[in-house]
């Protein structure tokens, strides 16, 4: 088999699993939601989740004061939504009403649940110890929401560049894991 180099800056889309999310937050009474993809699973109970936000987002400032967000998990057909989240600056644009996205009350967080997404999850930053190196946040998930209707639907996956995958198929294989 013959193999060929690629640039390291491909190497994200070849590692990335994860779905897209719409990480939302409320801070000084505003609400807001950035698109994000770079995260990973790092226990299972309680769930922690790591998480990179770019120091350059609006988010940024509203996760290091709050210390608390939701990871909101959009289907395939929010695709346009999360495109448009992520290439918007909420410092001056109110992405609920510009992507037409329901913010709900969450019970545990300040920040909103978005609705349309099929899956909630908030948290609460339990460990900071890497935001100012790696602005690397690792979240605890507090209380999880999902919309029971129907079977699982298809996630986006960032692949770079503006290139997503969509989750197709699942299967079950046998496992010891619970």
């Amino acid at each position: 088999m013959t193999k060929s180099e690629f640039p390291l800056g491909e190497v994200y889309g070849h590692l990335e699993t994860g779905p897209v999310l719409l990480l939302s937050t409320r801070h000084k009474g505003k609400a807001n939601v950035m698109t994000m993809s770079w995260h990973t699973m790092m226990e299972f109970e309680p769930p922690l989740v790591g998480c990179v936000v770019s120091g350059n987002d609006f988010s940024f400032q509203a996760l290091k004061a709050t210390k608390q967000c939701v990871l909101n998990i959009p289907s395939v057909e929010l695709a346009t939504q999360v495109v448009g989240c992520g290439n918007t600056s909420g410092l001056d644009t109110d992405k609920f009403a510009e992507f037409k996205l329901t913010p709900l009350a969450a019970d545990l967080v300040d920040a909103p649940l978005i609705a349309e997404c099929f899956v909630n999850l908030e948290c609460r930053i339990v460990d900071t110890r890497l935001v100012n190196r790696y602005n690397f946040f690792v979240l605890e998930v507090v209380k999880a929401w999902r919309n029971p209707a129907g079977p699982e639907p298809h996630t986006l996956h960032h692949r770079g560049n503006g290139v997503f995958m969509v989750a197709g198929e699942t299967i079950k294989l046998p496992s010891k894991m619970k």
